[in-house]
């Protein structure tokens, strides 16, 4: 029986179990779910900010960007959103990108693009509001 195929009797379950751990997996299921929630949230309140300052000048729109809760708000869907898309192309990478070294060089890539634009927005969002 030399070239017969080896059959495997264990079930799905069983065979999963041999894969490794995944405990990572829930906790970034929750944050892709929290940050959808409050960018859901606060797009509506976004869209009716940038409405009403079409058409304003760039004193009208400097402070309403400045007032605190403006600022806050912001601030609060800058990060949500950058969060959000860094967890998203997470996902995309690692089922899409087989290579290891491509799949690593991929990951910090998106990591550090989604940090940068955080904290220039961050920093942009800061000095307005601090600037007024």
């Amino acid at each position: 029986m030399s070239g017969s195929p080896v059959r495997d009797f264990r079930t799905p379950l069983a065979r999963a179990r041999g894969l490794g751990s995944a405990k990572s997996g829930v906790g970034h299921f929750w944050w892709q779910r929290v940050t959808a929630i409050v960018l859901a949230l606060l797009t509506p309140w976004l869209v009716w900010l940038l409405v009403s300052l079409s058409g304003a000048d760039l004193a009208t729109a400097h402070a309403a960007i400045a007032k605190p809760w403006n600022a806050i708000l912001l601030s609060i869907f800058v990060v949500a959103l950058f969060w959000h898309a860094k967890l998203g192309v997470q996902v995309v990478i690692e089922d899409y990108v087989h290579t290891r070294a491509l799949e690593v060089a991929s990951q910090l890539l998106v990591t550090l693009a989604c940090v940068g634009g955080a904290f220039a927005s961050l920093y942009a969002i800061g000095r307005i509001a601090l600037m007024a």
